[in-house]
């Protein structure tokens, strides 16, 4: 079930975003233990476009307030995610951290690879926020047991934070750090290293989305133009934008097409041609943008 759904979410962003650069792309099949540290400026669509890169299960921390309703931890937990709480969710959640740490040290000595965005707070922006300690404790909690996950240090980056058809260059590089995690010395020392990493490899697209006219961009202006707006008013003043219109559009656009699909029949349209036609809007759309 989540191959499935990671296949359908790779071909989502594919048309979701212009262009996915990566840089040591090799890295993506590395197996064994491994934790990710990564910048986070685009809220839940940096752990789903990161991993979905991965070509394997990637379990990540989110914000734990997305967990409050029961349909919504349900469907955020079938997806590799585990909840984390800061003090802005409630001083009453933040014992609940301590599941956090230890299904993530439990993970990583099961062999699991694990992501954590390490600033611990999403604004929108590219610039590196001061980062958090809990990577340093999920690692402290692993090496007690002398298994030392490899350590990918991840920066990802957008040449907009906002709609279709953005730029996004990730680069990874692997992280030699092979000192058992003790003292706060040692938890200081890993931030600072991992802070001179994520900067040198925050790499933001100097390219600017560009939409072609072309029949295609009028026959989706529509139907992404209503949803756009209605995400905009639901994530006025939040970092959701993005992320909630991915979401949407990952479902809505199939109905769409399914929808389209009706209408060619109820005119008795020759059903290969219906299929060659709902196959190749896609494909076609995704040369939309320049």
């Amino acid at each position: 079930m989540i191959h499935l759904l990671k296949l359908f979410i790779r071909a989502a962003l594919w048309l979701f975003c212009s262009k996915i650069h990566i840089k040591n792309k090799h890295l993506l099949v590395k197996k064994g233990p491994l934790l990710i540290i990564a910048n986070h400026p685009n809220s839940f669509l940096d752990a789903i476009i990161i991993a979905s890169q991965y070509k394997r299960r990637v379990f990540f921390l989110a914000r734990g307030d997305a967990f409050n309703k029961p349909l919504h931890r349900y469907l955020l937990r079938s997806l590799n995610m585990i909840p984390v709480y800061r003090l802005r969710e409630g001083r009453e959640n933040l014992h609940l951290n301590e599941y956090a740490f230890k299904e993530s040290i439990k993970l990583l000595k099961a062999g699991e690879a694990v992501l954590v965005f390490i600033e611990g707070i999403c604004i929108n922006d590219h610039e590196l926020q001061p980062l958090k300690k809990g990577t340093t404790r999920i690692l402290e909690g692993v090496h007690k047991d002398g298994i030392f996950p490899t350590i990918h240090i991840l920066g990802i980056a957008y040449n907009q934070l906002r709609g279709i058809g953005k730029i996004v260059n990730i680069s990874i590089i692997k992280f030699e750090f092979l000192k058992p995690m003790v003292t706060a010395k040692d938890r200081v020392s890993f931030n600072n290293q991992v802070a001179v990493l994520l900067k040198e490899n925050i790499s933001i697209p100097i390219q600017k989305t560009r939409f072609k006219k072309n029949p295609l961009y009028y026959f989706h202006y529509h139907f992404y133009g209503v949803i756009a707006k209605r995400v905009a008013n639901k994530t006025r003043d939040t970092v959701f934008y993005d992320s909630v219109l991915f979401s949407i559009l990952l479902f809505s656009y199939p109905l769409f097409l399914l929808a389209l699909f009706t209408i060619l029949y109820l005119f008795k349209i020759p059903l290969p041609i219906i299929l060659i036609t709902l196959l190749s809007i896609p494909v076609l759309s995704k040369n939309i943008t320049e």
